[in-house]
C-alpha cells in the first residue's frame, strides 16, 4: 500500500534561507554580532528569521569542535588557522543534525539527522545519514586563514578564506526546514563545481506528485505559480524524510549515462539525466547551494531569485504555497538510476 505524504503548512513554518535571496560571502568578521539584522537578507534557505519560535528547532543548538578547541557558547568566536591545518576536520554537533567540515575546502562529510524527538521529526526516531559528502572543487585553491564562527540559538555560521577564495557554511539545528547552505566566492569570478553524494540508502527521485500536476497553475501568495517537475531526495531508512537541492545562481550538470525515462501526465516520456545518488552543480562566484527538507522541499513556489551580492529579502513563502508532498515508499519507476555516472 502506498502512503501519500501531503504536509500541511503551519505558523511554525521555516522561512528564510532558501527563498529570501542572499548575498555573496564577505569577511564575516565585519558581520559577527549582527546576525539578527543579517538574517532577513542572508542566503537562500528557509528559516533563520523565525527559528526561535519553530517547533522543529525546539532545544536546538550546535557545539563546534576542532583539535584543542570546542565552542558551544552563543556569540562570535575565532578558530585560529593553526588548529585547522592539514587534514583537520571540524565537527558540528547539534541536537537534530550533525556533520563534519573539511577545514581546507569547507566540503561536508556525513550529514545526518540524529533522530532526536521532535513533533516535526522525519526519521521515526532513527539516526539517519543522508549525505556522504558535499564537495566543492576549488581547482588548487585552499582555505588557509582563521575561521570566523557565530552561534546563535539553533543557528550556525562559519566562514574561512584563502588566497583567491572564500567559503561560508550556514546551518540550523532543526528537525526539518531550510537547514543548510554552502556559499562560495572566487576572486577570479569563475564557477565552482560542487559534487553531492548521497549516503547508502538515500536516493534522488522524480516526484510523481509533481508530475501528476505538471502544468497546473496553483495559487502562491497574491499570484500564481505553474507546477514544474521536481527532483527530491528520500531514503528507505526513514520513509517520511524528504529533501531537495536548493540552488541559487547555480546550474546542475546533466549526466548522459544516467538517462531516466519518466512518464508524464499526457502519457509521453521525459528523459531526466540525473543519477540516483550523485548530483553536480556549477555554482557562480557568490552563488550558493542549499539543502531543504520536509514540506519546504515539496511545496510549489518560484525558484530563488538570481543574486550574488547585497541581495535583499524576497520570495518568502510564509505558508502561502501549495504543498504537494510525495508518495512513500517512492515507486521504483520514479527513482533515478544508475546510482553513479
Amino acid at each position: 500500500m502506498v502512503e501519500v505524504i501531503v504536509m500541511t503548512k503551519t505558523l511554525a513554518h521555516f522561512h528564510g534561507l532558501r527563498d529570501t535571496g542572499g548575498r555573496g560571502p564577505r569577511s564575516m568578521l565585519g558581520r559577527l554580532g549582527r546576525l539578527a539584522a543579517t538574517l532577513a537578507c542572508v542566503a537562500a534557505l528557509p528559516g533563520l528569521a523565525e527559528a526561535a519560535s519553530s517547533k522543529g528547532c525546539t532545544g536546538g543548538g550546535f557545539r563546534v569542535s576542532v583539535p584543542g578547541q570546542t565552542v558551544s557558547a552563543e556569540g562570535d568566536h575565532a578558530i585560529p588557522a593553526a588548529r585547522l591545518s592539514g587534514a583537520t576536520q571540524i565537527q558540528v554537533i547539534g541536537k537534530y543534525v550533525q556533520f563534519t567540515i573539511v577545514a581546507q575546502s569547507f566540503g561536508i562529510q556525513n550529514y545526518l539527522f540524529t533522530g532526536a524527538a521532535n513533533p516535526l521529526d522525519m526519521t521515526g526516531g532513527r539516526r539517519t545519514v543522508v549525505w556522504q559528502s558535499k564537495t566543492p572543487d576549488h581547482r588548487g585553491l585552499v582555505l588557509t586563514g582563521n575561521a570566523a564562527l557565530e552561534l546563535d540559538e539553533e543557528e550556525f555560521a562559519m566562514e574561512r578564506s584563502g588566497p583567491g577564495l572564500t567559503m561560508k557554511i550556514q546551518a540550523k539545528d532543526c528537525a526539518q526546514g531550510g537547514i543548510f547552505q554552502m556559499e562560495v566566492e572566487r576572486r577570479d569570478g569563475t564557477t565552482t563545481r560542487f559534487t553531492h553524494l548521497l549516503a547508502d540508502g538515500a536516493f534522488y527521485f522524480d516526484n510523481p506528485n509533481f508530475r501528476a500536476r505538471e502544468g497546473d497553475v496553483l495559487p502562491y501568495k497574491d499570484t500564481t505559480v505553474t507546477v514544474t517537475p521536481r527532483i527530491n531526495v528520500a531514503t528507505d531508512q526513514a520513509p517520511r524524510l524528504v529533501g531537495r537541492d536548493s540552488a541559487q545562481v547555480a546550474t546542475r550538470v546533466a549526466h548522459p549515462t544516467c538517462a531516466n525515462q519518466i512518464r508524464r501526465r499526457n502519457a509521453t516520456f521525459d528523459v531526466v539525466r540525473h543519477c540516483g545518488r550523485l548530483s553536480q552543480w556549477d555554482v557562480a562566484s557568490g552563488g550558493r547551494m542549499g539543502w531543504v527538507t520536509g514540506e519546504d522541499a515539496v511545496e510549489v513556489a518560484p525558484p530563488a531569485t538570481d543574486c550574488v551580492s547585497d541581495c535583499q529579502a524576497q520570495n518568502r513563502v510564509r505558508g502561502q504555497a501549495v504543498v504537494l508532498g510525495f508518495p512513500s515508499p517512492v515507486p521504483a519507476a520514479s527513482r533515478l538510476r544508475p546510482a553513479l555516472p
